[in-house]
């Protein structure tokens, strides 16, 4: 069990994230050190393979529960690289992950979308974000993405928690008792961590092409947000997931884990969600406010698992049974960013949404 001597220095890591190529884009607001260490060997040391002769493909998909499996293949380099569409379907052991029954165990692995690997940089490695299909070929009873890729344009802040092993937010002391629980208490309360200055996972998300448009700490010591979009059609989902796979693994790098639980620390803090700006072609232009109030009056439900812990009227949340909507309050179901309103047109957050997330349009009518 970790203690508060156990945790490595972070110095190496964090260098070897903000030597990443950014594709021409800046992020801003990076934790630096001026005494990082040399970037960690084990990412720079050459194997006795020709980088230019062959790629290695990390395809990843998502598994009966919501979260995130990969594995690797190695193929022949391709001029110009590899789209979605040159890739080999491959499969996987479906009753290892809840996708399938032991007897009828394949899953197929359909590729949808490619990205620079950002842990594997200097070469063709790609991160392959997959599809699961039946032996029929038919999309897979967790294969969500299937059905949302006829549906979806819209923009989500993603918020998440960082736990140290025991289980508790990142920072916390720790000491080694039969219950672990903060050495000297829990921290101050909620209202100095909002917009702090900290490292983020920005980096490999540029480097992968992931339309990664901002980073903050949240509200909760540990917690922080990060915004994927503007997106169109399953695009958002795409790189939302794949945001979320190299989340998982910089946390790795540096001793944590990452949460997506609702509520993640019971009492007087903040939950996660996922808020979804929404918006269509006509909501942005002159006299779009009527378009968002008539799509708002539509949305009125609950998404996602364990919302009930979040959604308490409490904590910039609006109460699980009771629907609302306001300009600029962050207490209502949905908000209207005073900017539109001042505008008349734009889009609108709705701030229900849980980490585990359903879509919030329905199905999609055959």
């Amino acid at each position: 069990m970790a203690t508060k001597d156990s945790q490595p220095s972070n110095a190496g890591n964090m260098q070897r994230f903000r030597e990443l190529d950014q594709k021409g884009q800046t992020s801003q607001h990076l934790l630096t050190h001026d005494d990082c260490e040399q970037l960690w060997l084990r990412y720079t040391t050459q194997t006795n393979y020709d980088l230019h002769m062959v790629n290695s493909n990390q395809y990843i998909w998502i598994d009966s529960e919501g979260g995130n499996r990969s594995k690797s293949r190695t193929l022949q380099a391709k001029a110009g690289g590899y789209k979605p569409d040159d890739l080999p379907t491959w499969n996987f052991d479906g009753s290892s992950t809840g996708q399938a029954p032991g007897d009828n165990s394949d899953v197929y692995l359909k590729p949808v979308a490619v990205f620079p690997d950002p842990f594997r940089p200097g070469g063709d490695n790609i991160l392959v974000l997959s599809e699961c299909l039946n032996a029929d070929g038919a999309p897979n009873k967790y294969n969500h993405r299937h059905e949302c890729a006829k549906l979806m344009e819209q923009h989500a802040d993603h918020e998440y928690t960082l736990l140290d092993m025991n289980g508790w937010p990142y920072g916390y002391v720790i000491i080694l008792t039969l219950l672990p629980r903060p050495a000297n208490g829990f921290p101050a309360p909620q209202g100095p961590y909002y917009c702090g200055v900290g490292a983020g996972k920005v980096k490999c998300c540029l480097y992968a092409g992931i339309k990664i448009s901002g980073t903050n700490a949240e509200v909760m010591p540990a917690q922080w947000e990060f915004q994927v979009g503007p997106c169109e059609g399953i695009e958002m989902g795409d790189h939302l997931w794949v945001a979320r796979f190299l989340l998982y693994r910089v946390a790795e790098e540096f001793g944590a884990k990452v949460s997506f639980d609702p509520k993640p620390i019971p009492g007087e803090w903040n939950g996660a969600g996922l808020h979804s700006n929404f918006s269509t072609k006509e909501m942005r232009l002159e006299g779009g406010m009527k378009h968002i109030e008539a799509a708002i009056k539509k949305l009125e439900g609950l998404y996602g698992e364990g919302n009930e812990k979040r959604l308490t009227g409490r904590h910039e949340t609006g109460a699980i049974d009771q629907f609302s909507y306001g300009v600029a309050n962050r207490g209502a179901s949905i908000r209207i960013p005073r900017e539109c309103a001042t505008k008349g047109y734009g889009y609108f957050e709705d701030r229900r949404i849980g980490i585990i997330m359903e879509t919030c349009l329905g199905s999609v009518e055959k």
